[in-house]
């Protein structure tokens, strides 16, 4: 460790930084172990095995060290020395899998409703407000850079393609690529992201786009980034439930559609600002959420994800990054159970109504009969 430098500080005056060097670096050795030796080994740190003979099934089938993702929250402080809380088990390490697992897929297919309707959009609003090859004018992007970069990703997303009306194109046509309305049908998400974020900035076309999904132009194409993301996060079957995401989406301040209005979670520390939560599995609910009310306002996505919940009750909500009295927000509630709510309320109100008649007209009819 060096020297302590002396740091100004706004509240506490003359403070001391130290400069910490990093740990040096060492030769991986550990040897293979197989499922008994595992299976000996989670036994030995603490871990409650009940039945080997199925903990044993599930190591063939999924590895240790994917396992090991979901056990490390019942390790006990500090972590590196891999003991586990009393009690732990190996059957609630492996449901916090299966529940990640069922996460990843009800986000994934959500996901898929979601990116086909911004290709149909897009697909939509750019031929109609220019041509069918708009890609190869070096005008309609950012940079000239922007242009060859996505020429280059639709030549590479040509070839590959064996789609049949691909191939028909290719049979019919001489030009060197097809229109961008089969482009966009064949290009990757992540493809579509780079392509709409590096369209001109304030164009007619990206508010257009953005202001069909009740969003800036900005935190549209910042969705779009984010969402292409977590779409490769579920595809490669990563760890998603308390996952720290690498991307920060926008949060939209002044969205066409409700959207959460607890966008942050209490910070430990009472003399600093709360964490802005926009890069948990919360945010990214939140985001699919207010896009399918504007895709398709009928979903049952929070249906869905609330009879996840109720599937796996020892999940802890925080840990995926959901704030206090959550489930309080409208927000939450879904487009059907808020139809049905409202209707309640109706309902209630003119069952107080007709009470309040009957009750009037009793009172007559007893003064009448005195």
């Amino acid at each position: 460790m060096s020297t302590p430098l002396p740091v100004r500080t706004g509240r506490l005056g003359w403070a001391f930084s130290f400069y910490i060097l990093p740990m040096p670096k060492i030769s991986y050795s550990k040897s293979p172990l197989s499922y008994i030796e595992q299976i000996e080994q989670l036994k030995s740190r603490g871990l409650i095995i009940e039945n080997e003979e199925k903990a044993i099934h599930i190591l063939t089938q999924i590895s240790y060290y994917r396992l090991s993702g979901y056990w490390y929250p019942l390790l006990e402080e500090p972590k590196s020395e891999h003991k586990f809380k009393e009690h732990s088990t190996f059957e609630n390490g492996f449901k916090l899998y299966c529940f990640d697992r069922e996460l990843r897929k009800l986000i994934q297919s959500e996901l898929e409703k979601i990116e086909v309707a911004i290709r149909s959009k897009m697909i939509y609003i750019l031929w109609h407000n220019h041509d069918a090859f708009w890609f190869n004018k070096k005008s309609f992007f950012k940079s000239e850079y922007a242009k060859d970069r996505i020429l280059s990703k639709f030549e590479d997303e040509y070839k590959r393609a064996d789609e049949d009306f691909i191939s028909a194109f290719r049979e019919k046509y001489e030009e060197e690529l097809p229109p961008a309305c089969m482009m966009l049908e064949i290009t990757s998400f992540g493809s579509l992201s780079y392509i709409y974020k590096n369209l001109k900035s304030g164009s007619r076309d990206r508010k257009e786009i953005a202001k069909y999904f009740g969003l800036d132009d900005k935190t549209f194409a910042s969705w779009l980034h984010s969402l292409s993301y977590i779409r490769n996060v579920c595809a490669h079957h990563s760890r998603m439930w308390n996952k720290l995401m690498g991307i920060s989406p926008m949060i939209p301040y002044n969205p066409k559609n409700k959207f959460i209005s607890n966008v942050s979670l209490p910070n430990p520390n009472e003399e600093e600002d709360d964490y802005i939560n926009n890069n948990r599995v919360y945010f990214v609910l939140a985001m699919i959420t207010y896009l399918l009310n504007v895709i398709n306002p009928g979903h049952t996505f929070i249906e869905k994800f609330h009879s996840l919940l109720k599937k796996y009750p020892m999940i802890d909500i925080k840990s995926l990054g959901f704030p206090e009295n959550w489930e309080n927000e409208n927000f939450w509630v879904s487009q059907k159970n808020l139809k049905r709510n409202k209707m309640a309320v109706f309902y209630k109100k003119i069952e107080n109504i007709f009470s309040k008649i009957k009750k009037y007209a009793n009172s007559k009819l007893i003064f009448i009969s005195k």
